[in-house]
C-alpha cells in the first residue's frame, strides 16, 4: 500500500539520531588498494570524485576508480556476481528500492556500522541495515513558463494536448515515469499497470524521450522540451545554472527519492569500501552534494549556505506530504516493468 508519512513521523526522522547509539567505534584497519565505485556516470560521478575519491579516499592509500552504468545493469551485474569468489565492484551506488531488491537476492550484505561511525549522525528512519544513505529529494513537476502558461498542478497535466510534442522523459527513469503516470490516472505505489496505457496515450502525442539527465536539460534549455517529470534537486541545480524552468509540485503528493551506498557481499577490497562509506557522510562531502547534485543531506547538523538551504530543506507542512515508494512491489516487478518499457514504449 502507499506509505505516507506523517508530519511527526518526518519529524522523528530529521531527530532521531539518538536511536543509532548501537553504533559503535571504527575498528583499525590496513589501508590501501583499489576501492570500485558502481555508480551513475555523467555530474553525479563527478561529484563523488570531487567530494569524497580525492579529497577524502585516497589520500587514505586507496584509489577510487568507477564503474559507470544505470540502474538496473549495476543490479543484473551485481546478480550475475554474487555467487563469485570476488565481484568486481567494492560499493554499489543504489536506490533504497534497488537495495532492497539486492538484499532480498542476497547480492550485498548487511552494513556493519561499526565502521561507520559518522553514520551516529543520519536520522534512524533514513537509515537501512543495507544501504547507507547519501541524500534525498521528491519529484516533481519542470515546466518552462514561456509555454506552459498555466502552472500544473498534476502528473496528468503533461498529457494536455496543447504540449503534444513538447513533452519529455527520460529513459533511465522508466521506473518513476510509469510510476507518475499511474498515480495520475488510477493506479497507486502498489499498482503501476495503469501507468502503462497513458504512456502510450503520450507516446502517440509524440513524446520525446532523453539518453539521460543532462540531455533533458539542454532540451528544457533550448525550448525543445516544455514539461517533464524530475527531482526537485534536479530542478533547484538547472534553475541555478540558467535553465528557464518552474517547479510545480503535483498533487498526487511528494514521492521520495532515496539514494545511497551498498555494500557487495563479495568485494574485494571492504576496508576500502567502508572508507568511502563513511567519508560520503562527511560534512564537506555533504554540502558538495548539496551543492553540486541539489539533494538534501542524509545527515543532521549539515551547515548549509542559507540561500541553498532555502530551495533545497523542506517545510514541515511539505514534509506532511512525503510518500515512500513500496519496495516490495517494485522488487517484484522491476523487471517486467523495464521489459515493457524497452519492447513495448520505446519500440
Amino acid at each position: 500500500m502507499t506509505v505516507k508519512m506523517t508530519r511527526r513521523d518526518f519529524t522523528t526522522l530529521m531527530g532521531a539520531a539518538g536511536a543509532m547509539s548501537m553504533l559503535g567505534m571504527p575498528r583499525a584497519h590496513a589501508a590501501g588498494g583499489p576501492v570500485v565505485v558502481g555508480t551513475w556516470g555523467g555530474d553525479y560521478q563527478a561529484a563523488l570524485q570531487k567530494y569524497i575519491a580525492t579529497p577524502l579516499v585516497d589520500p587514505k592509500g586507496y584509489k577510487v576508480s568507477f564503474d559507470s552504468a544505470a540502474e538496473s545493469p549495476r543490479k543484473v551485474k551485481l546478480l550475475a556476481e554474487r555467487r563469485l569468489p570476488r565481484g568486481s565492484m567494492d560499493v554499489a551506488a543504489l536506490t533504497a528500492s534497488g537495495s532492497y531488491d539486492m538484499f532480498e537476492n542476497d547480492a550485498i550484505e548487511k552494513i556493519d556500522y561499526s565502521r561507520v561511525p559518522l553514520a551516529e549522525k543520519i536520522p534512524a528512519a533514513l537509515c537501512s541495515d543495507y544501504l547507507v544513505p547519501q541524500y534525498y529529494t521528491t519529484r516533481v513537476v519542470l515546466y518552462n513558463p514561456k509555454f506552459v502558461t498555466t502552472a500544473p498542478t498534476s502528473y496528468a497535466d503533461l498529457w494536455n494536448p496543447e504540449y503534444a510534442g513538447r513533452v519529455g522523459v527520460i529513459d533511465i527513469q522508466y521506473l518513476t515515469t510509469i510510476e507518475s503516470a499511474a498515480m495520475a490516472f488510477g493506479g497507486s505505489l502498489t499498482n503501476y499497470e495503469p501507468g502503462k496505457e497513458k504512456l502510450l496515450e503520450l507516446k502517440k502525442q509524440g513524446v520525446r524521450i532523453y539518453p539521460t539527465n543532462e540531455a533533458m536539460a539542454q532540451a528544457l534549455q533550448t525550448g525543445e522540451c516544455w514539461i517533464c517529470i524530475m527531482w526537485h534537486a534536479r530542478g533547484v541545480l538547472w534553475q541555478n545554472a540558467g535553465v528557464p524552468i518552474d517547479i510545480a509540485v503535483p498533487k498526487e503528493g511528494s514521492v521520495v527519492y532515496l539514494t545511497g551506498f551498498a555494500l557487495p557481499r563479495n568485494a574485494r577490497n571492504k576496508d576500502g569500501a567502508y572508507e568511502f562509506l563513511n567519508a560520503q557522510l562527511e560534512d564537506s562531502a555533504q554540502i558538495g552534494f548539496a551543492h553540486d547534485l541539489g539533494g538534501t543531506p542524509a545527515v543532521e547538523g549539515v551547515a548549509l549556505p542559507p540561500e541553498l538551504a532555502k530551495q533545497i530543506v523542506y517545510t514541515p507542512e511539505q514534509q506532511a506530504q512525503f510518500m515512500m515508494q513500496d519496495d516490495a512491489y517494485l522488487s517484484k516487478n522491476d523487471a517486467q516493468l523495464k521489459d515493457w518499457w524497452d519492447k513495448v514504449f520505446k519500440g
